[in-house]
């Protein structure tokens, strides 16, 4: 059987769907349906049921497909343990948490294990699950929930409460709290649609206190910048504009609404779960965020 046959085959099998298979797999809709019939062939079994149109599993295409995912996860840990070394672990994060969390964690990491190699990518979060399901990242720091998926495992570290940052000189600057709806009548700046905090603000200013942001930014950077520029208000985790706030370049306000809040969670591949680098690491940081 050759293995890309049975990577298509359980594409298949996962999605019921030739369609999607072949999307998935970059490949021609009849491309997926030769390969699933060149293994029936050499099977000389059927595993496809195709009386109806929707795909469905013969029972022996289910007992092939637990077999085939088996198999591919073994191909997947095989390259993983060939190509990647030893004491090398490979974390990717969003920008803000690489810039205000990464650093001390790694250097705490790296001070428990002065042999290891860290590497970091720092990406949005699509790209860091698609790393992490790849193999190429062991683990990956995002706000919010990870996705729902099979083959990932993830936990939530710790929850960061959602802030609004101000010019220095704005007249909420004063307050330590307010209401989300005394914001309503305040320009605000944004990140790009498709950002993780341009969702955060989607949802707090979602149904009767809709509104849209006066500009969009795709750094974060930036946007504190805009912000202490004078340009208006961003609602922002705690622990991205920390730092901009200790120089007095904006000023942080509490929100009293209790559901403006997020998580910080980790992610990693669930076969995985043994490698030492990986748990040496998981190890720091629960202890450094308190989980």
């Amino acid at each position: 059987m050759e293995l890309r046959h049975l990577r298509t085959f359980e594409t298949v099998a996962r999605t019921l769907s030739v369609t999607q298979a072949a999307r998935e797999l970059h490949y021609a809709q009849s491309s997926v349906s030769d390969q699933i019939q060149a293994l029936e062939r050499e099977l000389g079994v059927e595993l496809l049921d195709r009386s109806q149109r929707r795909v469905r599993l013969t029972p022996q295409g289910v007992v092939l497909s637990e077999y085939t995912e088996r198999i591919l996860k073994l191909m997947e840990e095989a390259r993983w343990a060939v190509s990647r070394p030893g004491s090398e672990v490979a974390v990717g994060a969003l920008e803000t948490v690489c810039l205000h969390l990464l650093p001390g964690v790694l250097s705490r990491y790296r001070s428990l294990n002065p042999e290891a190699r860290v590497r970091i990518t720092q990406d949005n979060r699509g790209e860091l699950y698609k790393a992490v399901r790849r193999g190429d990242l062991d683990l990956c720091l995002t706000f919010g929930d990870a996705p729902k998926d099979a083959g990932l495992e993830a936990e939530t570290l710790a929850e960061e409460p959602l802030v609004v940052i101000t010019p220095p000189d704005h007249p909420l600057a004063a307050r330590n709290r307010v209401h989300l709806g005394e914001l309503a009548p305040e320009p605000f700046l944004a990140t790009e649609r498709g950002c993780g905090f341009r969702e955060m603000f989607d949802n707090a200013f979602s149904g009767p206190a809709v509104k849209e942001p006066v500009a969009e930014v795709s750094s974060i950077g930036t946007l504190g910048a805009c912000v202490a520029a004078g340009m208006g208000c961003a609602l922002l985790p705690s622990l991205a504009v920390r730092a901009q706030a200790h120089r007095g370049e904006v000023a942080v306000v509490e929100v009293d609404d209790v559901s403006l809040h997020t998580s910080i969670t980790m992610t990693w591949l669930g076969r995985n779960s043994g490698n030492p680098n990986l748990t040496g690491l998981q190890a720091v940081l629960r202890k450094q965020l308190g989980s």
